[in-house]
């Protein structure tokens, strides 16, 4: 049964970016290997804070929504319910593999409709 995950990821300045994937260790390779251009490579978003998992790709992909159009206090509850000191979920999942070496196999294009972001802007 294939699963699917809504995870959230940041950087050093706290920005936020939202995506929905069915196969999270991937994509969370790409982002800290910056491997596909565009808004995660440029704010050089690294760090999984948050993740949660459903078999149903249309639940997914609703929550994503759900979560992207929350203010960003909203957020930072939620990454802070699951993982109060926003630990990278993802330290140590690539100990040990070669740079550039994708973490599976998959189409990145079929990869980048699945995939989506969104940007929330550090409050002051």
């Amino acid at each position: 049964m294939a699963e699917y995950y809504v995870y959230i990821m940041t950087n050093r300045s706290g920005t936020l970016y939202t995506g929905v994937t069915n196969d999270l260790k991937r994509r969370v390779y790409e982002h800290k290997h910056k491997l596909i251009p565009g808004f995660t490579s440029k704010y050089a978003i690294d760090r999984l804070v948050y993740f949660d998992t459903t078999p149903d790709v249309r639940a997914a992909i609703a929550r994503e929504k759900q979560i992207k159009k929350w203010r960003r206090e909203k957020k930072v509850a939620l990454i802070e319910s699951k993982n109060r000191n926003w630990k990278d979920l993802s330290a140590g999942w690539f100990d040990g593999m070669m740079p550039d070496t994708p973490a599976s196999q998959g189409d990145n294009d079929n990869n980048k409709r699945r995939d989506s972001s969104t940007r929330c802007a550090r409050s002051e």
